[in-house]
């Protein structure tokens, strides 16, 4: 295909899969674009990014600036929630072409009427575009160029700044190229920052041995928002099927008491969009909702799309399961564990358009009842295309909803489910507890292509991960745990009470809860306070005020002498808020070490003041040194510095 145009646009970044999917920032992020922009022979190049929102017609434009190497750059800020699509453009710029060609001849001495001549029919076209003081000026610089006797006057300004301003204010774009159309989606700003905290309503009764109700969950909602949380997330909260029902600890058998798994949704009670009545109603429901969110807090529902075999789907749609010869339905399984109580759906159902339409009739019923969240269980599971559709038909009439996926498997398929739209993704945290561990998976969090499309959500602990390393942990190792996960991570969740209780029993050699909530209910204690409820509290409202722990990717890890010392920076985007944390790993023993401050990116030469303040307790330092020393015990076994330049 034959094509004029001189000036190659490639390497466009960031971009998603060739630009097929999107990027996604949160309102008032910056996207920084890099591209490179080469051309034939020697004539100036210049570049912009043109961006605009899906609701805008007129393009806004940014300037690239070389960087090195045909290297282009800049940013822009993305302002408004939904879609933006950007693109790089290119072209060769003959105004400044001309200036600088003109300017080394002028340099050489050379005469140069010839090239001013050049230079006037450059200036005409500008006419029309410039304001009165300018259009005054470069009729002033038509008229040296074209006389002689102004000669002087001519080649001063010829190459003078403010000619050269004007030259790059109003670009001569002859035969500019453009990129494809990259997109990026724009969320509200807690999809970027949330902190979350998990309980089963069925355990909330201040009656021991009574099955807790929604009612009875209100009552928690003062102590959830008290210890600094915003987000509530109950696990399924409907009917529980009653055939092939578990017993306590994942028994086969349940006994005439057992109240089954809240994940083997469906009943004679009804499904996805009914509560299960021993909770409560609709109603007490909705009252939840309304309450939790005049404490700052929103509701998170779990979107498990499974049935039990006593779901009314089971009977009015039997196509949406997967049959054997013998008539029997093919429950789930996850070798060797057997989920007789949970029928997955077939999603190769010939009837997938009716089913897919049914998946998302669910959200839309419990968005109306003022549910934005959705904790989504085990979607790796199914079909990656199927998240991708509900996901945008959800989005483009309630864009703040936000998804969450709870996907431990591959990270090649945790990282499609983020490209398929998912807002947040559970990690590998959870099992990260080495220095180099947690140093080599932040940095493929924050510094690979995955920054621009997975925000991690780290959780100490699930209903479902009982963790080696918290069974039978002291408390130091719960602190540890928890503020690791919120200063590492701007989106985190625990699961409660059971994590600041420090309840830890374990099924023998695995890393499940002895006496699961999945499998029943418990009673607590829910009025206790202890150290770890206090710093709990006391983290989260540091993150609340911090910007620096808001986002995940600005951070920089510091180097200490010290395996069992983990130390890193952390900033906003415009540096207005910059942290140090030094964590220690170890949870018994003091230990000990000197940081090295990133002197570079604060800006400081060895020597000047840095005033640090620990957020936790109060106390300020003067450190003038590049290397400083740090001594942590397990009482408190972290600090949180904010720095003050």
């Amino acid at each position: 295909m034959q094509n004029q145009r001189r000036v190659v646009i490639d390497h466009v970044s960031p971009q998603i899969n060739n630009g097929d999917l999107f990027i996604k920032r949160v309102v008032n992020e910056i996207v920084n674009i890099n591209a490179h922009v080469i051309c034939d022979g020697h004539d100036i190049v210049a570049s912009s990014v043109l961006y605009k929102h899906e609701k805008e017609r007129k393009w806004k434009e940014v300037r690239l600036q070389h960087i090195f190497n045909d290297e282009w750059g800049n940013s822009f800020m993305v302002e408004k929630q939904g879609f933006y699509t950007y693109k790089v453009e290119g072209w060769v710029d003959h105004p400044l072409n001309w200036q600088h060609g003109i300017s080394r001849k002028i340099d050489d001495n050379q005469h140069v009427n010839s090239e001013l001549l050049e230079g006037a029919s450059y200036l005409k076209p500008l006419l029309k575009k410039v304001d009165a003081s300018e259009r005054d000026y470069l009729e002033k610089c038509i008229a040296w160029f074209k006389d002689d006797t102004h000669y002087d006057k001519a080649i001063k300004e010829a190459v003078g700044d403010e000619l050269h301003a004007i030259f790059y204010k109003y670009p001569d774009k002859h035969l500019v190229n453009s990129s494809k159309d990259f997109k990026v989606y724009v969320d509200r700003h807690k999809a970027r920052f949330s902190t979350w905290y998990e309980f089963f309503p069925r355990s909330s009764s201040e009656t021991n041995g009574a099955h807790g109700t929604l009612k009875e969950s209100e009552r928690l909602l003062d102590r959830v928002a008290n210890m600094g949380f915003d987000t509530l997330y109950l696990p399924p909260i409907h009917p529980i099927g009653e055939v092939n029902r578990k017993g306590k600890n994942n028994t086969t058998e349940a006994g005439p008491d057992d109240v089954g798994s809240t994940w083997g949704i469906g009943s004679k009670h009804g499904g996805h969009k009914d509560i299960h009545p021993q909770l409560g109603t609709l109603k007490d429901f909705k009252a939840l909702v309304k309450k939790a969110k005049s404490l700052g807090i929103e509701v998170a529902m779990d979107y498990a799309l499974q049935a039990a075999p006593d779901h009314p789907w089971a009977e009015e749609h039997p196509e949406w399961f997967k049959w054997r010869p013998d008539g029997t339905v093919q429950y789930a399984e996850n070798p060797p564990k057997k989920y007789q109580d949970i029928l997955p759906i077939y999603f190769e159902s010939k009837d997938y358009k009716n089913l897919w339409d049914e998946c998302l009739s669910i959200l839309e019923y419990w968005i109306d009842c003022g549910v934005n969240m959705f904790r989504v269980d085990n979607p790796h599971t199914k079909p990656f295309y199927f998240w991708n559709w509900i996901i945008s038909e959800v989005k483009k009439n309630h864009p703040d909803v936000i998804f969450l996926a709870e996907a431990f498997t591959k990270p090649k398929v945790m990282a499609q489910l983020a490209k398929q739209g998912f807002t947040q993704s559970y990690t590998y945290f959870t099992w990260r507890t080495y220095k180099h561990e947690i140093i080599e998976y932040m940095v493929e969090l924050t510094n690979s292509e995955l920054k621009e499309y997975m925000q991690p959500n780290f959780w100490p602990n699930t209903p479902d991960i009982n963790p080696f390393h918290l069974q039978g942990a002291n408390e130091a190792m719960h602190i540890q745990r928890y503020a690791l996960a919120a200063t590492l991570s701007s989106s985190i969740g625990i699961y409660g009470p059971v994590f600041e209780y420090m309840i830890s029993d374990a099924l023998p050699g695995r890393e499940e809860y002895l006496n699961s909530e999945k499998f029943q209910f418990t009673h607590y204690d829910w009025t206790i306070e202890n150290k770890l409820t206090t710093i709990i509290s006391r983290i989260n409202n540091l993150r609340k005020e911090n910007e620096a722990l808001q986002q995940t990717n600005n951070i920089k890890f510091c180097h200490i002498e010290n395996d069992n010392l983990l130390g890193f920076y952390k900033w906003n985007d415009s540096k207005t808020n910059e942290v140090l944390i030094i964590i220690s790993l170890d949870p018994y023993y003091a230990q000990q070490g000197t940081v090295q401050l990133p002197l570079a990116d604060l800006g400081k030469d060895p020597g000047q003041l840095i005033q640090v303040n620990d957020l936790i307790t109060g106390s300020s330092y003067n450190w003038y040194d590049e290397w400083n020393f740090v001594e942590l015990h397990p009482t408190l076994p972290f600090h949180i510095f904010r720095i003050n330049k």
